[in-house]
């Protein structure tokens, strides 16, 4: 059914009807110009002006050309000598002086200069410009920041095929440059078009790369010298080490030969504190660490098989991942292995079997990552499978502190090195975890989602504030942390030494206590096995057991048969004696 609405109104109410008619205009009134009337009015220009409620707006597009920026040094020279005379000459510039110096021009000069000098130098010593005045009374409001992040730059794999960024190193003179190890790690990924070429960032530029490394291999890892910071030695994915000159370009100076290299990839390279400032070391999961010395490249100083059983043997070694080592012990180093065991050795042993110092188990996985804590030498950091763990020395049952098992596996963590008590993990789902164990114990004080992809590696610059994080696709982020989490805090040496302190006493107790209860088993386990033992010495066999019932049952009846016969006789010679006497008396 349709609504309709019908809406009516009277004829009276439309009002005056309209009747238009077609006739001539006509003028009613006529008014004529009066120039006199033009002074009290203004022009009017434009008339019309339209007004709108709402801003003008406009729309503009400008294509913009990307624009790359290149470092240019300019080399300064000694000037103002004239053209005549060489300042490399000193006898020339010792004439010129002479003349100058005799010049009345010269003396007059100097007495007006000396004079303003003198005025200025009194004046300086009146009044210090930087003089901080009420420097004791200014109170500065001590607020707690939030830990944050933030990001300053990104650099990106310059090469169309990504590859995985496996390795950074901060360049150690004032940390401006980065350089990154990029390879492809995953088995028979590697295309014919993939780019060999590692990179030097200058952080202040992510356009273009400072300087390219181009090896014979995939770079795996890539460390600076902290000695000479124009020079880099590198491991390769063929196990190859190569080192760089950079004043000598992209170039490797040289290379170690292919007999005398590792046999798989090389993931950690050190350099060591040496007098030269020559020697390094190298990891790889052939089960090989190798001493190096730049100056003879040709083959390693020495060599040390990771075999548990300390018989030698590489095909019982165990894989290395990791490295560790610290300046202040210079004999002994640490090693991370593919089977999740930390490797405690010492360089200076007699024999390779004594190398091989102690084992840390605790890791269901490769230990990715392997530091000591820079305040704490005898404490150290391992990040492996799900979790990461700090360490004792002193403690090779269990780890003294842990963090809770992730959902995403871990690939890489450091510690920091300006607070004992804050280290850092990332993850495979793209985050940054920051963790401070004063504040914090269960969970992390700071999580940061970095990028998409999975992260590989960390790398924190010396100062602490500057971080970089390289991902799976090559893209390296550099992140600035808040003030709060690279400034020292108070008594917070103490506090981490009390800490890890009171962790190494309640692990020893708890230590102590299984190896007691370890002893109670075993003691339990050796008396129940000469119980069964002795058990096992009284019980017979069922044959046995026969043949002694057998034996008794016919002894018997030997006894029996012996009794009966005795008694027989006896009845005999009872009856013969009775007969005797009945003759008798008959």
């Amino acid at each position: 059914m349709e609504i309709v609405y019908v809406y009516t109104k009277k004829r009276s109410e439309f009002g005056r009807q309209c009747n238009f008619s077609d006739r001539p205009a006509e003028l009613h009134v006529d008014i004529l110009p009066d120039p006199s009337l033009a002074a009290n009015f203004i022009d009017r220009d434009p008339c019309d002006v339209p007004i709108q409620c709402t801003q003008e707006m406009s729309e503009h597009e400008v294509n913009t050309e990307r624009i790359e920026y290149e470092t240019c040094g300019i080399n300064h020279v000694e000037g103002g000598w004239p053209k005549d005379i060489n300042p490399q000459e000193m006898e020339q510039t010792i004439r010129f002086r002479k003349k100058v110096e005799k010049d009345e021009n010269y003396v007059n000069t100097i007495m007006q200069l000396g004079s303003h000098m003198e005025h200025c130098i009194r004046q300086n010593n009146a009044i210090d410009i930087y003089q901080e005045y009420f420097e004791e009374e200014e109170v500065v409001e001590e607020t707690e920041e939030q830990p944050s992040a933030k990001t300053i730059n990104v650099f990106r794999d310059p090469n169309e095929v990504k590859r995985t960024a496996t390795s950074l190193s901060w360049h150690p003179d004032g940390s401006r440059k980065l350089a990154v190890a990029y390879s492809s790690l995953e088995f028979q990924k590697v295309t014919k078009d993939m780019s060999y070429d590692s990179y030097i960032w200058d952080i202040e530029n992510p356009n273009k790369p400072e300087m390219t490394l181009k090896p014979v291999s995939p770079l795996v890892c890539l460390e600076y010298n902290s000695k000479d910071s124009h020079i880099l030695v590198g491991g390769s994915y063929n196990g190859q080490i190569a080192y760089w000159d950079t004043r000598k370009g992209s170039q490797p100076v040289e290379m170690s030969t292919i007999e005398h290299s590792h046999r798989d990839p090389v993931y950690k390279v050190i350099w060591l504190q040496s007098k030269t400032g020559t020697d390094f070391f190298s990891a790889s999961t052939d089960g090989q660490v190798l001493w190096w010395d730049i100056r003879k490249m040709s083959e390693p100083t020495e060599r040390l098989v990771l075999d548990p059983t300390k018989e030698g043997k590489l095909e019982n070694a165990l894989g290395a991942i990791s490295l560790e080592f610290e300046t202040t012990m210079p004999t002994k180093f640490m090693v991370g292995t593919e089977q999740g065991l930390v490797v405690s050795c010492n360089r200076k042993a007699k024999t390779p079997a004594e190398k091989i110092v102690c084992t840390y188990s605790g890791h269901h996985g490769p230990i990715y990552a392997l530091q000591r804590n820079p305040f704490f030498p005898k404490n150290f950091l391992t990040v492996a499978d799900w979790t990461a763990r700090i360490w004792s020395e002193d403690i090779r049952e269990s780890s003294i502190m842990w963090t809770k098992y992730h959902t995403a596996s871990l690939s890489d963590g450091c510690w920091s090195p300006v607070r004992p008590s804050v280290f850092f993990t990332v993850k495979m789902d793209g985050a940054l975890d920051v963790w401070d164990f004063l504040f914090k114990q269960n969970d992390p004080t700071l999580s940061l989602k970095v990028c998409d992809e999975a992260l590989y590696s960390i790398r924190v610059q010396d100062n602490g504030r500057f971080l970089a994080c390289g991902s799976q696709l090559g893209t390296t982020t550099l992140l600035e942390i808040s003030s709060g989490l690279c400034t020292l805090q108070k008594n917070e040496k103490a506090l981490a030494a009390m800490m890890f302190e009171r962790e190494t006493k309640r692990e020893k107790i708890l230590e102590a206590r299984h190896r007691e209860m370890r002893l109670k088993e075993r003691s339990r386990s050796e008396q129940s096995k000469e119980d069964e033992a002795k058990e096992g010495e009284g019980e017979e066999s069922s044959e046995e057991l026969v043949a002694r019932i057998e034996k008794e049952f016919y002894e018997m009846i030997e006894t029996e048969m012996k009794n009966r016969g005795k008694d027989e006789k006896k009845d005999k010679e009872l009856d013969k004696e009775k007969g005797v006497c009945e003759e008798k008396e008959s």
